[in-house]
Parts: C-alpha cells; sequence; structure tokens
C-alpha cells in the first residue's frame, strides 16, 4: 500500500501541460485538489526559467520532447536541487534520448519514478493521412504494438506524483492487447465509419522520413528495429495500470472511438 505524501500544499510542476499525457495530469491533479503549476517545453530548455518554476514544487511531471538530450544535464541538475520528486514520462522505445535522461536521474539522487509506455504518438500522426487519403504509409505493418491510453499513463503519473512508495520504481505502461500497425489502422477506421488501409514503405523510405525530425541515425534505426522486432514477437500486455490506479487499461478500440474525430 503507499501513501499520500505529507506535504499536500506544495504545488506539482506539470513540464508541458497542453501536451497529450500532460494535459490529462493537469486535470486529474486539479480534480484532486492539488496545485498545479506548468511550464513550456521551450523553457524546460532554460535553467533560469525551469529554477523559477521549481521554487517551493514537491514534485514534478517531467517529459522530454526534444529530438536529442542534450540540455537535460542542466534540466535534471536543476531539478534535484529544488524539487522532492520526479515522475519521468520515458518510453519503452530503445533508442531515444529517454535513456539518457534515466541515466542522469539516477546519478542525480533525487527522488524519481521512471513510467515507460509506447504511447499513441504513432497513431496521432497518421490522423492527416487517414482524413485525406484513408490510408497511412509506414513501416512494419504486421508489427504488434501495444499502446497505452494517455489517460491511464496519466492516472499511473497521478499516483506516483502524489503518493509515496512509488520511489525507485520503472513502470512499463501498456494497454490489455498487442493490434499490429495494420490492425490499429482498420480500427481507427472503424470508429471513424470510414475505411481505412495500411500501405506498406520500405524501411530506407521510414528511415528518411524520420531523419526530417531531427533525431540521429543511431536513434532511427533503434526505432526501425524495435518495430522489425515485434512483427515476429508482439509486445506483450503488462498488468502496471491495473496494479497501479485499480482500473483495468483502456483498449485501442476504446481509445478510437473516444477520439474519432481527430480522423474524420
Amino acid at each position: 500500500m503507499t501513501e499520500k505524501r505529507v506535504d499536500d500544499a506544495s504545488p506539482t510542476l506539470v513540464v508541458g501541460a497542453s501536451g497529450t499525457v500532460g494535459r490529462h495530469v493537469g486535470l486529474q491533479l486539479a480534480a484532486a485538489g492539488v496545485r498545479v503549476r506548468t511550464l513550456t517545453p521551450r523553457d524546460l530548455l532554460d535553467p533560469t526559467s525551469l529554477e523559477a518554476a521549481a521554487q517551493g514544487v514537491g514534485a514534478v511531471l517531467l517529459g522530454w520532447p526534444h529530438p536529442t538530450a542534450d540540455a537535460a544535464a542542466d534540466a535534471v541538475g536543476v531539478l534535484a536541487r529544488e524539487v522532492g520528486r520526479v515522475v519521468f514520462l520515458s518510453s519503452a522505445v530503445p533508442g531515444r534520448p529517454e535513456g539518457a535522461i534515466e541515466a542522469l536521474l539516477a546519478r542525480s539522487g533525487v527522488r524519481h519514478t521512471v513510467l515507460r509506455a509506447y504511447g499513441f504518438a504513432a497513431a496521432l500522426q497518421w490522423a492527416e493521412q487517414i482524413r485525406s487519403e484513408g490510408a497511412v504509409r509506414g513501416y512494419g505493418g504486421a508489427a504488434g504494438l501495444n499502446p497505452v491510453d494517455e489517460r491511464d499513463i496519466a492516472a499511473v503519473a497521478v499516483r506516483a506524483l502524489v503518493e509515496d512508495g512509488h520511489e525507485g520504481a520503472r513502470y512499463l505502461l501498456t494497454g490489455p492487447e498487442s493490434p499490429t500497425q495494420a490492425e490499429q489502422v482498420g480500427i481507427i477506421g472503424e470508429a471513424t465509419g470510414r475505411p481505412a488501409k495500411w500501405e506498406e514503405i520500405p524501411r530506407e523510405t521510414a528511415r528518411h522520413r524520420m531523419s526530417a525530425t531531427g533525431r540521429t541515425r543511431a536513434a532511427i534505426d533503434s526505432t526501425l528495429d524495435f518495430i522489425h522486432a515485434r512483427i515476429t514477437a508482439p509486445e506483450p500486455a503488462t498488468t502496471t495500470v491495473q496494479d497501479i490506479t485499480g482500473n483495468p487499461a483502456r483498449t485501442f478500440r476504446a481509445w478510437a472511438t473516444d477520439h474519432a474525430a481527430l480522423f474524420r
């Protein structure tokens, strides 16, 4: 059993409160009566702005929306000095900058919890293609991935922010099933009432597209290797969401139904 932290009067800092997960964390904290302070991802790169935002904060939700871990050491250093607890939104995909930030947090000595997830970023990036063409052109359509609803990530994050007992934990968050990417596109089509299909592209074409995001070649190759591996070994489901929150993780179909308007 976990217990609520003693310092309930301190605000919680949410980095990227307008983001996919941060928005829900802010709403859930506010509903629980916790004061919320926010910081933009741009200000996260400015140690002066970050230090000002972290003054008097009891806990912080940290996401890293930048393509590399450059400047992360300064940010983690500020949080280690100013904040009692960090909940870090990491990634289950290897080769991303979040791995380096996890290491920085471990070395900093700050109390922290890591949430690793394969989230809905990819599905949301499909929205324009589905709306305009009814198709998604991508690599690894047969890869069985296990995206977790951002509301479920947020619910676990809130528990880790306001309760004791999560220090040092590395939680792998998934949904209850592992639909392939092609199946996910089809489910979105069913939710919108407009058929949608997956169109496979070569790995090299996918690498070229991803390079435009500013990610390193090593990070891109790690992501593509991860997707390729999931073709023969679908990502397994965990029960972490239910174990922490008491509620089962939402299915991809439930997520697609609730977000159908984004794809119409």
